[in-house]
């Protein structure tokens, strides 16, 4: 099958809105300019975060995982998120400081609603909030603090139709390239993989926080 890229492709809002036609009710009603109770549950029973960026370079989505309610409700208006240890590069967090737009996405494993924030963010380094987010005597180096233009939930369709925590269904882990080997093929074998993905286990639990 080849695919011409010019042919049969939308290019206007008014030829997207002709094929989707108009939103429903409940579609428009959810949106909250602040997280209210309801939101705020949602917030604190999850343990994953896609964070979504944009910056020169163009945009960036980064997971982000910890405990529970690792998002930290400061008000209806603000959210506070760690930014726990990495791999250094800093893609998100280079463009937050140059476009401040940014977008979280909340999953809850085992549920099939998901959650998202939009808004406006800032990187902060102030050592009492940092301090207050340390885990195991380890504080982040930095915490988002998202200021929130709307929030709103997503149905379950997405969820369902992956059968995402249908434990049934989970990928077998060694049916899949390892870390190692990928590294090893994008480097051209300048970083054995073998060893990386020996070694990661151990150096990830020394730096986990």
């Amino acid at each position: 099958m080849t695919l011409d890229a010019n042919e049969h492709c939308i290019t206007s809002v008014e030829a997207l809105e002709a094929l989707y036609g108009t939103p429903g009710q409940a579609s428009l009603v959810k949106v909250s300019d602040c997280v209210i109770p309801e939101y705020a549950k949602l917030i604190d029973a999850s343990p994953f975060v896609a964070l979504a960026t944009i910056g020169p370079e163009g945009i960036d989505c980064s997971p982000r995982g910890d405990k529970p309610g690792f998002v930290r409700i400061h008000d209806d208006k603000t959210l506070m998120m760690p930014d726990r240890r990495g791999n250094n590069r800093t893609d998100s967090l280079r463009n937050i400081v140059r476009d401040d737009r940014v977008a979280f996405l909340f999953l809850i494993p085992g549920s099939g609603t998901t959650l998202r924030v939009n808004g406006r963010a800032k990187l902060s380094i102030d050592p009492k909030l940092c301090a207050s987010f340390a885990v195991d005597d380890a504080p982040p180096r930095s915490v988002i603090v998202l200021a929130v233009d709307e929030v709103y939930f997503q149905c379950a369709r997405a969820i369902v139709r992956s059968d995402l925590w249908n434990g049934e269904k989970h990928v077998d882990p060694k049916s899949l390239p390892t870390p190692g080997q990928i590294l090893q093929a994008t480097s051209r074998k300048e970083i054995d993989g073998v060893s990386y993905d020996r070694e990661w286990s151990g150096r990830a639990q020394k730096t986990m926080w």
